[in-house]
Order: C-alpha cells, then structure tokens, then sequence
C-alpha cells in the first residue's frame, strides 16, 4: 500500500504478560521419575508491549539494537501499571525510532480499543455531568501531580484532586466558543450551563429541553430529547480526539482504534501465542532475571515468515468482514480459504450453498 508514493507500513500494537509458572505441565518422563510438588499461584510476572509490523518484524532499528519493546513489572508496588501516560510515552519512543531508521515510509500505528488507549485529555470536551443551568465551581476534577508526574496524597494515603476548567468548545465557523462568563460579566467566571451555550449556537428550542433523560437511557435512535443527548451528539463533542491520536498525529503518525472485541484482525495475538508457547519449554525460575531472559528469547523466536503467515490470517478477517460476512462465517471463511491472502467475491454464495449442504446432511 502507498500513499504519495511513500509506501505505507503498518503496526500493530499490544500487551501481553508472561508468569513465571507459566509452564509446560504435561510431559513425557522415566518410569523412575517421581512426582514433584507444583507450586500454587502464577507467581512473579512481566507485561510486555511491542509493536509489529508485516513488512519489519518487531518494531525496531535495523541492528536490532534499538527497539521500541517495553517490558514492565506490572502491579501495586512494582513498576506500577500500563496507564494513558506510559502508552502515549511508549508511542513517542516508536516514532523516534520509525522516524530515525524508516523515514521514507508513512506509518499506521493500530491500538486496541481498551479505555486507556482511547482516554481524551482531562480538559476535554464532554457533555457528561454538565450542568443545564450556571454553575459557579463547576470544572473537571483530576488529580493533582507533582513535577514528576506522580499522583500526589493527603495524609490518609488519598489521592488529592483539583477542578480545571473544561477547554472551550466553537462555533461552526471555527470561532472559539468559551464555556465560562468572561471577565466584566456579573457572573464572571461560572460554566454558563448547557442550556446558555445551546442558545449561543442558535438552539433555542434544544435548550428548553429536559436536563437528561433518566439514568441517561435515551430512546433509541432519539437525538434530541433532552440537552444531554443534544449536545452529546454535535460535532464538537463527537470528534474530540485522543491524548493518543493528538500526540501520534503532531509527530507525524496516523492513529487506528480497532473495533472493540475483535482481537482476530490484530495479528500481534498470533505472535504471541507462538512466544508463549517457546516460553512454556524453558525450565522453570523463580528468578525474574529469568523471567525476563526467557521472555527475550520467546519474542525473538517469532521470525518475520511467521509473521507474515499471522498477519495474512489476519487480513483474511478483514476481507471478510469487508465482503458482508459476521458472526462465526469469517472463521469458517479463513479456514477453507487459509492458502489465500483475500477472500473471492463469490464468498457470501459459498457460504450460502456450505449451509444448505450442511442443512441436507443433518435432516
């Protein structure tokens, strides 16, 4: 695939965890062989988040010798957890290395669609909790970090919090839309409430509305019935961007977000379940220095031909997908056509004629 002659590469990102006890429990041994006791739990355990490509492999510099491979000892009094932050910083460190050793390709980087892939910026818009009338103290409420980033406590081990104000919304001609009275206004300061701003957009009816439907379950299909859902539907509130998005996109990376529950079009999942199953024949350690080697091996022995086979697998969902097939038919689709990288556009009647076939032998 190219674009303005630059071709166009894409990766694909994930996590996976590997546990020390992870290993293989089921094999052959001599008759004078005892039984040893197994230990209980899954023990110490390693995330791993990686990006990979069909066209390069893993994601990383030609010698191997820069990658863009996290490893992280995820958990309370660990190394913590894979928060927005850490996956934003994670992003910046894959495009540092896809701009320094792959400049002269356009670059697709492809998350899943988990919550802390998809978080907006504090201060973004949004119609939740707004209030229909003016408030005074009425803002965001996010935590307080100090200069490191790092969530700051009170005394009884809390998190402390503050409230920001929310970023302004605009106009359709692109002007700039304040939700707070400006200064000299006797209100000064205060969220001017759903129903001020509706009104500034010229929606005097939509701001009479009903402050929100009740637990928010607004009747299907319904847009405007109350200001909740109103202001929840316009382009504004819509086409807010991830912290994600706008990141990869100033440095010059296009984002894609996966439809949720649908791990079978990220072919990173077939690369790890061929580590796993190296990493499963290594001899068990409780030394985590052992976890992590052992795990370094496991990703190495994913070569770029059995990538190749992933992601072609991979592309054969999408096809079908694209040609109209759901449910359990791109399965079936991918298995009968496994030799092929897309699917005929016969598919639909194929599958018709395999059910009734089917449907034949069964009565």
């Amino acid at each position: 695939m190219t674009t303005q002659g630059r071709e166009v590469v894409v990766w694909f990102h994930d996590e996976s965890t590997f546990y020390v006890n992870d290993q293989r429990k089921l094999r052959w041994v001599h008759s004078s062989e005892e039984a040893v006791p197994q230990p209980k739990g899954e023990r110490a355990s390693l995330m791993v988040a990686h990006f990979v490509s069909a066209d390069y492999g893993w994601l990383q510099s030609p010698n191997g010798k820069e990658s863009a491979c996290i490893l992280l000892k995820a958990g309370k009094g660990r190394d913590g957890y894979y928060t927005n932050e850490l996956i934003v910083q994670h992003a910046k460190k894959a495009i540092a290395i896809l701009e320094k050793y792959y400049p002269n390709n356009n670059h697709i980087l492809v998350f899943d669609n988990a919550t802390t892939h998809v978080k907006r910026a504090d201060d973004a818009l949004s119609a939740h909790h707004m209030p229909k009338n003016p408030l005074q103290y009425w803002g965001v409420t996010v935590a307080v970090k100090d200069i490191k980033g790092a969530v700051m406590h009170d005394s009884d081990a809390k998190p402390l919090k503050k409230k920001i104000p929310m970023t302004p919304a605009h106009f359709q001609d692109g002007i700039e839309q304040p939700l707070y009275f400006p200064v000299g206004h006797k209100k000064a300061g205060w969220f001017k409430g759903m129903a001020q701003i509706l009104r500034e957009w010229g929606f005097e009816t939509q701001a009479k509305l009903w402050y929100e439907c009740k637990g928010f379950n607004c009747p299907a299909g319904k847009t405007a019935c109350c200001c909740h859902c109103f202001m929840f539907n316009q382009p504004d509130f819509v086409c807010v961007e991830s912290v994600l998005e706008t990141v990869c996109c100033e440095k010059g990376a296009q984002v894609l977000f996966l439809p949720k529950f649908h791990c079978e079009l990220n072919f990173i999942e077939q690369c790890w379940g061929h580590a796993k199953c190296i990493y499963r024949q290594f001899s068990a350690s409780a030394k985590e220095a052992d976890l992590e080697q052992n795990v370094c091996k496991a990703l190495d022995s994913v070569t770029l031909e059995l990538m190749h086979k992933y992601a072609t697998r991979s592309r054969r969902f999408i096809d079908a997908y694209q040609k109209g097939l759901d449910g359990k038919q791109p399965a079936w689709a991918a298995r009968k056509y496994h030799e092929h990288q897309v699917l005929p556009e016969t598919i639909l009647r194929e599958f018709d004629e395999a059910q009734t076939k089917l449907t034949k032998q069964t009565s």
